[in-house]
Parts: C-alpha cells; structure tokens; sequence
C-alpha cells in the first residue's frame, strides 16, 4: 500500500476492521490512565483529617482525652489550608489540558502521555518530601499539569484507536480506573491514618510512583494512533499503525478502506475550515454558529458543557471532603470507614456502564442519570435537615442510615452515567483537524470546575461560613437539573458510530433526533476514493493521453 493510491469503499459497513482481543487490551491499558485521577482525587480528602498531618501543618497539638468539644472541632485544617491544597491539583491539571492539546498535535499522543508521566513524577516527589505548605503546594501544581497532560490525551488516544462497536465500553474503562484510584488512594490512607509520623502521608502520595512507571513505560510498546498520523501526512505510518492496532496485515482490505475513510473525513473538514497557521488552530475552535449542531463553536461547547456539568454533579465533593462532611454532622461514628464504603460502591458501579453504554446509547444515559441524581440528592438534603440533624444521644440514626444509602444510589447513578459518558462524548464529537484542542479545552474545563468547586466547597460547609451542611446537597440536586436539560437539548447519540460517521450525523441532524440517523454513505465516496472511481479516473486519464498522442504519430 505505500507506493500505490489509497481508496476505501461506499459500503458504510466496511469502514472499520473486525473487533480483535488486540484492539481490547491495548484500549484497557491505556485506561490505566484513569488511576492518576482518581488517586489524585482521594488521597487528599483523606489525609486532611489525619491528626498528625492537621498538627503538622497547623501547628495545633493533639487534643487531649477530656478536651472539649470545641477544642476537638478547632483541631482541624483551616478552611482556606483545605481550598488551597486541593483546588491547587486542578489548577495545574486546568492548564497542563490545554497546553496538551498542542503538545499532542506536535510530538504525538503516545509521546505527550508519557510526558505527562514525567511531570507527574517531578511533582510526586516534591509532595513526597514536603514537610512545609509551600512545598506541598508546588508538588500538587507539577503533579496535576503531569495529570491534566494525561487526562486529556489517555480519552484522546482512546477514542482514535478503539473500534467504533466497543469505543463506549472502552473509554468507560477509563473512568472505572479513575474509580478503582479513588478506592486504593482510600484503602492506603485507611490504612495509614493513625500512623504518629510522616508516614502517615508520606505513604499514600509515594505510592503514585508506581502507576507513573507502569503507564509511561507501557506506551513506549504501543502503536500511536494512526488518526495522528493522517493529520501530519505521514501515510505509510498511519497505516502501519492501523494495523497494528486492528491486528490486521498491512495489506489488509479492511485496513485500506478505513484508512481511506479517515484521509477522506480529514481532507473533507479541512476544505470547510482550512488550518493556515498557529492562531487559526485555535481559532478554529470557535469557528461557525452556535445554532448548527455542526459547527465547531458548537462542539467545542459541547465538550466544555459536557465537563462541567459532570463536575456540577457534586460527585467530587463526596470524595474530596468526604471525611470532612461527616465528621462536620457529628452523627456518624467512623467517617473514614463511610468514605471507603462511599468509594466501593463507586468502583462496583461503574463496571454496568460497560455494557449499558453500548445497550442503551450515551444520551439516555445522561438523561436517565441525571434524574436519578436529582432525586437522591433532594432526599439527602432535605432527610438531613430535618430529621437527620444532630441531636446527640437523640440522633435519629435511621435516618442517618437513609442519608449514607441515598449518597451511595447517587454515586452508582453517577458512576454508570455522567462519569464515563461524559468522557466518551468528548472523545467523539471533534472532528480530526481540532480534536486535540477540543478534547484538551474540554478535559480543562472538567478541572478548572473541579478547581472552583475544590476551593469554594469547604467555605459552604465550614462552621465559620456558610455552614450549609446537608443543605448542600439540594444545591448539587438543583445542578443536576440544569446537567438533564443541557443533555435533552445538546447531546447526541453517538453510539455504533465511527469517529467520521458521528462527523456526517452532527451535520444532517439536531440532538433530539439524532437516535434515529444511520449512516447512508461513506466520506471516501463523496472525495472520490472508492474503487470504482479510481477505475474511472485511470480510464479517464489513458483516454486523454491516447488522444495526445495519437495527432503526434498523424504530424510525423
């Protein structure tokens, strides 16, 4: 295939190759990627109420056997210690997002990953030596600009080498690791939390090491993906990688005709919205009108929203300051053990999105999902102001029970629809020429609303503040409402699509009716590139030159 002409095929469903264990395992380890995040995600929460960490870094000693109650709850991080250490991660993953976008389109996305894991590992070792806030500080910055490179550019990488059938099963996967993070980062600092010295942190932040070795030196085994290749021109290795990823020889049929369909899909969006310079990639992002579906002002919208309202869920705030909240209600004797069972619940549910995702569609997930999450958040606030407020020995501990079921039906809504759907989405709705960027600005958003809700939260729920204690959930209820009309109006169904189908369903039809569309031809038909045209441009091209040369034989 390299010296001669690429064409591909008319028949819609022979774009993509077979379904190979190949294409599987190299998808599954790539979503190794999910740990950094949800590592990253719950050991802080869990560190920030351990008694030697809260006197380490605040100087406040241990309260003694008949201290008071008062002096038991001034022993704490203040609220403004708590914003700062964990809205700092997403601040640096908010940047570290966007400049991956760019870096991604330069020196590739298997490259930009293992980048990330370099940065990362910088930033593991100044929190892993931190004795200081400062120090502490500049760690989670490093870390979260090595977990944003990673976190944009693992759901990238995903989604342009997965098979279109399983692409939504195996980009969840994604997201049932950044679970199973969130439940060792648990398990570690469970184990750690009575520990009288450094270990007690020292030991959970060091064990990031350890999926930072596994991801960067796994990838330099892996194929780039040969999407990246079409956008730089470099056609022989993007077949090559084709193959490799769909486990097919390099002569392979199924190989060309996708190939093609790939170069077609890319060529068609660059003559809509030509890439003439630095400024204009960017720009391009932003580009047509925000009342077309179609357009990339639309899109890139899309994957913004999509991000944003997953974070407006509330999710974060459960294992962010999980072991703060409960502590705070003064009715639950073992936060710790609570915000462990909160995460397993969390990991247990996620594995159902796998199936559900491909069985039911992206859209009615997010609709079905986030009614759901309306309905158990409203309960859990308002059973948590009303009857389930502190009492001392008179604590209605039934309805405590009720509010910790109902958090944990919240997280399972979550955890089967808005936390890997949103992630599938936003590796789907780009076209080639900007989805670097597009998933980077919308990886960015995710975390730059992680930041915000990071930050404020704890003035929500502290004392000294807002105070808003279990009233906080209705909020988080309320934002899932607008999450449910966001999706009824905006999100397509994207399922059983191919990367450049989802392109030509975006521009024929609105979100709403967007279920019902199948495809009807290929990109590689309408440029041109199909057997048969190839045929007829030979034949085409020997009759012109039989007509030059025949007069000349005539003159002679």
């Amino acid at each position: 295939m390299a010296g001669g002409a690429i064409v591909g095929t008319a028949d819609t469903s022979r774009i993509e190759a077979p379904v190979t264990m190949k294409a599987y395992l190299m998808c599954a380890f790539a979503a190794f990627g999910g740990i950094f995040f949800g590592y990253d995600t719950g050991w802080m929460g869990g560190i920030m109420g351990m008694k030697y960490y809260i006197r380490q870094y605040t100087g406040l000693p241990y309260p003694g056997p008949d201290a008071t109650t008062t002096e038991k709850e001034a022993f704490a991080l203040p609220g403004w210690q708590q914003s700062l250490l964990t809205g700092i991660l997403s601040c640096g993953t908010f940047f570290g997002a966007i400049i991956a976008g760019d870096i991604a389109d330069r020196i590739g996305r298997r490259w930009t990953i293992i980048a990330g894991c370099f940065t990362f590992s910088v930033g593991c070792i100044l929190e892993t030596a931190s004795v200081t806030l400062a120090v502490m500080v500049v760690g989670r910055l490093i870390a979260g600009a090595g977990v944003g490179f990673i976190s944009a550019i693992i759901i990238l990488y995903m989604s342009e080498i997965a098979p279109k059938k399983v692409r939504g099963a195996l980009v969840s996967g994604y997201q049932f690791c950044i679970t199973i993070g969130i439940l060792m980062a648990n398990c570690v600092v469970y184990a750690t939390q009575n520990r009288d010295d450094t270990g007690s942190y020292r030991i959970p932040v060091a064990v990031q090491f350890l999926w930072a070795i596994i991801l960067g030196l796994g990838l330099f085994f892996l194929p780039e993906s040969p999407r990246y290749f079409v956008k730089k021109g470099k056609l022989d290795l993007a077949a090559k990688a084709l193959a490799s990823v769909r486990g097919q020889p390099l002569d392979s049929e199924y190989i060309q005709d996708e190939l093609a369909e790939i170069i077609a899909n890319h060529e068609y969006e660059l003559s809509v919205v030509p890439q003439t310079n630095y400024i204009a990639q960017w720009t391009n992002c932003f580009n047509g009108s925000i009342s077309k579906p179609n357009s990339n002002l639309r899109r890139t919208l899309l994957g913004i929203g999509l991000q944003m309202m997953q974070q407006l869920t509330g999710i974060n705030f459960i294992f962010y300051y999980g072991v703060v909240f409960f502590k705070s209600l003064n009715t639950i004797s073992n936060p710790f053990l609570i915000s462990l069972i909160t995460t397993l619940v969390n990991v247990l549910s996620t594995p159902l999105s796998f199936w559900i995702v491909e069985r039911f569609g992206r859209r009615n997930l997010l609709l079905i999902g986030g009614t759901g999450m309306v309905v158990a958040q409203y309960i859990v606030g308002i059973v948590g102001v009303t009857v389930g407020q502190d009492k001392g020995a008179d604590t209605n501990k039934s309805a405590v029970s009720a509010m910790i079921a109902f958090i944990c039906l919240n997280i399972t809504f979550f955890a089967t629809t808005w936390g890997p759907v949103a992630w599938v989405l936003v590796g789907e709705v780009f076209p080639l020429p900007i989805r670097s960027r597009g998933v980077g600005l919308s990886t960015a958003s995710n975390w730059f609303w992680n930041c915000i809700i990071a930050i404020i939260t704890p003035y929500l729920v502290d004392k000294k503040y807002a105070d808003l204690k279990s009233y906080i959930f209705i909020m988080w209820g309320s934002l899932c409402i607008i999450s449910v009309l966001f999706a009824y109006f905006l999100v397509p169904e994207t399922k059983g699509l191919s990367l450049e189908q989802i392109d030509r369903m975006m521009e024929e039809v609105n979100p709403r009716n967007s279920r019902s569309w199948v495809p009807h031809s290929t990109f590689a038909a309408d440029m041109g590139m199909t057997k048969a045209e190839a045929i007829e441009k030979n034949s085409s091209t020997e009759e012109v030159e039989t007509q030059t040369v025949v007069p000349n034989k005539e003159v002679v």
